[in-house]
Parts: C-alpha cells; structure tokens; sequence
C-alpha cells in the first residue's frame, strides 16, 4: 500500500470515529517552538506550573518519548453547541469554560483514538507507537499545526478557518510514515480583539501569555486562592475562561459539534442548587463526575464559585 493511500484511509478512518479533521506530519525536533518555549520558562510565564519545565527533552523530540516515531497524526473535535451560546446569554450566573460543561474530553478522545491506532495496525501492518490526549509532555498545538489544522492564535490557541479555537486535540505518534500535510498560513492579521479583551491582560503581547493573570490558570491550576487584586477580574468565571475566544472574528462562524457527549450537561447549565457556592462534596461528585472540572477539586470550585458569585453582584 502506498503512502497516499495508507494517509488517505487513516484520515477517513479518523471522521468516520467522530474526528473532524486528521492531519499528518513528520516526527523530528521542534526547533523553532523550542526556542520559544525555553524563553517563556525562562521568563516564568509558566507560574505555578513547574512540571511544563520537565521532560524539556522529550517535549520538543517526540522521537525521544516514542521511539523510532516516523509521525505525527493529529485529530481534532468541535465542542461548539447551541445550548452553550443560549446559556451565555445570562451574563449575570457564574461561568465555566465551555469545554468543560460535558464529558471530560480525554475520556472522549481516548477511546476513538485506540479505535484509529488499532485500524492502523490492521492497515498497516506492523506498527508501534502511543496516543496521547493532553497526557504526556506533547506539544499539540504545535503538531496540529504543522498538519496543517491550524494556525496559532495571538491568544495561544490553534485556530481553524471551519470551526474557529472551539476544538480540542489529540494525536497518536507512531514509527510509520505517511504522506504529510503542509502548514496553513496565520489568518489574525492585524487583529487585537483577544489582547484588547483580555480583563486581567494576560496576553501582555501577541502569543505570549503571563499564566499568573490568566483566568483559566487562576481557577484551574493555581492551587491557593485567587490572589484579592485578580478577584474582580475574573469576572464571573469559576473554572477555565472564554472571553478571548468569545470575542475571535473566527469563532462567529465556526462549524457546530456533533458528539453528544461533549454538549453540556443539564445539571450544568441548570444546578440543581440555588447559588454554586452552596454546592456540597457529594453534589459536586455527582455534577461533576466523568467532567474536567474534578481536575480543580471540590474546595477550589467552591472557592472560585464565591469569587464568582461577588464578582457578579458587582457588576
């Protein structure tokens, strides 16, 4: 089987398993994103974040975290939904990312990504690699772009001419080659509306983000409570934040999704509480299970879910 055929049937595979897009490119050193990433660390725009310092190596070599690694296969999946932007709507509740208002993604992705490796190896023949879904230290934005599934944002995130930064990201890395996609150009010109929109000014300058003052990290990552000076900040959001993929020329137009496990949930856009901050530990396991939202933890949410909640009233 020759590559343009192996390539093609690996990427239809991959929509027929709920993707939707599948791009493909070489293993090797990220040399260019190395360089980039070695002076954000040295800048301390990672914070709190120590363990983005770790396994330096390997994170820009995934032929040095899978061995032998030929390629990269990247997919992609929308989790833009009708009932998220009605739900938006209410400025005045206290928000979560979008992304985390169904099933947690990895849960999702894992399970159609084993389902695309093993295709492979039944295609293909013998082949040896891992899949990954933000669970080892693989830079997949940087992969995805170079698949040609995007460009990067100034917001950091990968943008898409169909389905905007409303998408999530996965890859296998395997020790076989295929017929490699090119990269797409950047199309953000000179736009500013994430910098401009950005309430803590997180993104100090186009592509590269201060984690101390962005949102997602202070109610995710940041293990203490959100520092006084940043609460108001926040502005409503209790875990991850929107706001400057919310306000992307891209994201207007962007493709809906189409897996049903990753639309919100009921209890999630209706809690079956009067106010958040009210919520008990088994409550939020029952809410929250199989959802990235238990990667804060009980206290944290609650804590966030306060911040949120006063930041609203004074609005």
């Amino acid at each position: 089987m020759d590559l343009f055929e192996s390539t093609y049937k690996v990427r239809q595979k991959a929509l027929e398993l709920g993707f939707d897009a599948c791009g493909f490119s070489k293993a090797g050193p990220l040399d260019d994103e190395a360089f980039r990433l070695e002076q954000w660390l040295n800048q301390n725009l990672n914070a709190s974040m120590g363990w983005m310092e770790n396994h330096f190596d390997k994170r820009i070599d995934p032929t040095k975290l899978v061995p032998g690694a030929k390629s990269v296969v990247s997919v992609i999946m929308s989790y833009r939904f009708h009932e998220n932007e009605v739900h938006d709507l209410n400025t005045k509740h206290p928000k979560l990312a979008k992304y985390a208002r169904g099933r947690d993604y990895h849960k999702i992705f894992k399970g159609r990504l084993k389902h695309l490796f093993n295709f492979t190896k039944e295609l293909i023949g013998n082949v040896e690699g891992r899949i990954f879904v933000d669970s080892a230290p693989v830079m997949d934005k940087a992969w995805a772009q170079r698949s040609g599934l995007g460009w990067l944002g100034k917001n950091g995130n990968l943008l898409n001419k169909r389905s905007g930064s409303w998408f999530l990201i996965g890859e296998m890395i395997i020790d076989v080659p295929f017929h490699y996609d090119a990269p797409v150009t950047d199309h953000c010109g000179s736009c500013t509306s994430c910098i401009d929109a950005c309430p803590t000014h997180a993104i100090h300058e186009p592509y590269r983000i201060d984690s101390s003052r962005c949102i997602s990290y202070l109610t995710i990552e940041l293990k203490e409570k959100i520092p006084n000076h940043l609460q108001e900040q926040t502005s409503g959001w209790m875990f991850g934040c929107d706001i400057c993929q919310d306000v992307c020329p891209w994201n207007r137009d962007a493709a809906y999704g189409h897996i049903e496990d990753l639309k919100p949930r009921k209890d999630v856009l209706i809690p079956p509480i009067k106010q958040w901050s009210d919520i008990r530990e088994d409550q939020f396991d029952s809410i929250f299970n199989g959802s990235a939202v238990r990667r804060a933890g009980f206290l944290k949410f609650r804590d966030n879910a306060k911040i949120a909640e006063n930041s609203s009233k004074s609005d």
